[in-house]
């Protein structure tokens, strides 16, 4: 039973079987006396839920359904062979790192991990005594999570609490900062895999999403520590959107676009209501093109 303070999410079926009959993907048009489905269940905290919905709302936007963002990320960053060999799915975002795993198509396991990009900022903020604001941009401009990769002779400028003049850090140093937590950072992740039992199951390897996975040098730590083939994803096989947001760090928005896109052309029940829906849907992916290209520089 789903506790009275969770809210179901997704419903998402692994598979069928019909009157014994086990492995059915489908069983739309089979006939049978007993249909029975295993399926994985993603839930959310009943308050969270209020709350997000209350803060959109404000905004004067209505919410339709909720996605949880490796879902959403997988829409555009996945291939289809990907998802059929088995493979895990990590958006990195500021305050957590959300895990899907795939095999055979479909979703087998998720988890939101309570370690991400603004950790690595804070990790910066404390060992070079810096401002959050100033070590999320030398973050962002000198980071790498990867010191070997790092030239040990380059240095750049702070003036960190308590300096009356700027001083000057070595990149390399930076790099162990940042190694150490996104190190911490994947072991969490392999811990998880290991815990839903599926870690021999993922060829197709590790696929990153997120903010965080434009950090120099991610990928290499992400195959090394879960002992997997690893890359950094971005939104494709997509048309009329701007190139500025093909990064890692848009995948959940543009997957949600799509996602909703889908869901609603399953939902339109005649050819003719499929046709409308599909123009409404073209028209509307082609005002947000319009507004991304007017905001985006």
């Amino acid at each position: 039973a789903i506790p009275h303070n969770r809210e179901v999410i997704h419903v998402i079926p692994r598979g069928f079987t019909v009157d014994g009959q086990e492995g059915v993907r489908s069983p739309l048009g089979m006939h049978g006396f007993r249909l029975e489905v295993e399926a994985h269940i993603v839930t959310a905290a009943t308050t969270s839920v209020q709350n997000l919905t209350k803060c959109v709302e404000s905004a004067g936007v209505q919410v339709e359904s909720y996605v949880l963002n490796p879902l959403a990320s997988a829409e555009v960053a996945l291939t289809d062979t990907e998802r059929e060999m088995g493979c895990v799915v990590c958006d990195i975002g500021g305050g957590t790192s959300d895990l899907a795993i795939y095999i055979e198509g479909n979703v087998w396991h998720t988890m939101v991990l309570s370690v991400g990009g603004n950790h690595i900022t804070s990790d910066i903020a404390h060992g070079l005594r810096l401002p959050a604001d100033l070590a999320e941009k030398i973050k962002i401009d000198h980071g790498s999570a990867r010191p070997k990769d790092v030239d040990a002779s380059e240095y750049f400028s702070v003036k960190p609490f308590g300096e009356e003049k700027p001083v000057q850090v070595s990149k390399a140093d930076l790099a162990m900062i940042v190694e150490a937590r996104v190190e911490e950072t994947f072991n969490l992740v392999l811990q998880e895999i290991k815990r839903s039992g599926y870690d021999g199951l993922l060829p197709a390897g590790i696929v990153l999403t997120g903010g965080t996975a434009m950090l120099p040098g991610i990928r290499s730590v992400a195959s090394d520590v879960l002992n997997l083939p690893a890359r950094v994803a971005e939104p494709t096989n997509l048309h009329g959107l701007v190139d500025t947001i093909r990064g890692p760090q848009f995948a959940t928005s543009v997957g949600l676009l799509k996602w909703a896109a889908r869901e609603t052309l399953a939902a339109a029940r005649t050819p003719q209501q499929s046709r409308r829906t599909r123009k409404t849907i073209d028209g509307n992916m082609g005002r947000m093109s319009d507004w991304l290209k007017r905001l985006l520089p």
